[in-house]
């Protein structure tokens, strides 16, 4: 594995390569991460994975400051799955240069755009920024982060001419979704992650069957919930699969969740 600090070095050293896939992490390495690395490491792609903790999607920069972060851990991790390309960008580097502001339509400003305001804008800015830099045939991303995958394929994909790959989401036995941000919840607030995390499992069953009725109940689990864990939460939404509008149930969908434990956001899908 070799590692590459600047914009210049990494340039020099993918410019002959045709076949280059990329994995963008802001780090906290964990087994999500991992199985988009093998799906790269699959399609036989010079793998080269980013860790950069993008200030712009932060909402509140005491979030950011607070973001896990342990680079030495994230390289013993990445080495001994023999990745070809470690690119440790700074800020410096990668805002060095003009680039498009992304403006998301109201249609667009749902689910955690809604509630984060500037964040996916913030995301599309350095995906745009880190893309342009190494120019991949295929990008790796989870589908936890469902609407960013959403975003970045609707607005990036075809200028990229990238074919994008998405890659389910990890989950640990108790059903949490693989997150760097749960390194920032308790034993309590995890115990309970896993309860929401089931019973949402059985929402989503519940609602293949259920669903010209299911669709006004909604609020009244959420209330539930909120009550129950001691949580909040912004949105509870069944919305289609690929247009991620509120959903009809007669094409697939997902069921949306954004909640706050113990101060610490987090988000899921299934």
């Amino acid at each position: 594995m070799k590692i590459i600090t600047s914009i210049f070095d990494l340039n020099k050293e993918i410019k002959n390569y045709k076949n280059v896939g990329f994995v963008p992490t802001m780090g906290g390495i964990h087994n999500g991460h991992i199985s988009l690395i093998k799906a790269s490491q699959k399609k036989k792609s010079k793998t080269i994975v980013s860790i950069f903790v993008n200030p712009t999607q932060f909402n509140k920069m005491i979030d950011f400051k607070k973001y896990p972060r342990n680079i030495n851990n994230d390289i013993i991790s990445l080495k001994k799955l023999n990745i070809d390309y470690l690119f440790l960008p700074t800020t410096k580097d990668i805002y060095k240069f003009k680039s498009k502001k992304f403006v998301l339509r109201k249609k667009d400003k749902i689910l955690c755009a809604k509630f984060r305001k500037g964040h996916f804008e913030g995301v599309l800015n350095v995906m745009n920024r880190l893309m342009s830099i190494i120019k991949s045939k295929d990008l790796f991303m989870g589908e936890k982060d469902y609407q960013q995958l959403h975003l970045i394929r609707k607005f990036l994909s075809k200028k990229f001419d990238v074919r994008i790959n998405a890659c389910p989401t990890i989950r640990t036995t108790d059903k949490i979704a693989l997150s760097t941000r749960n390194k920032l919840l308790n034993k309590k607030s995890l115990e309970k992650a896993s309860q929401i995390a089931k019973l949402l499992i059985k929402i989503k069953k519940r609602s293949k069957t259920q669903s010209s009725k299911f669709k006004l109940d909604l609020s009244t689990y959420k209330k539930e919930l909120e009550k129950k864990f001691n949580i909040k939460i912004d949105y509870l939404e069944f919305r289609d699969e690929k247009s991620l509008k509120l959903n009809n149930f007669r094409t697939k969908f997902r069921l949306f969740i954004a909640y706050t434990i113990n101060k610490i956001r987090l988000i899921d899908n299934f």
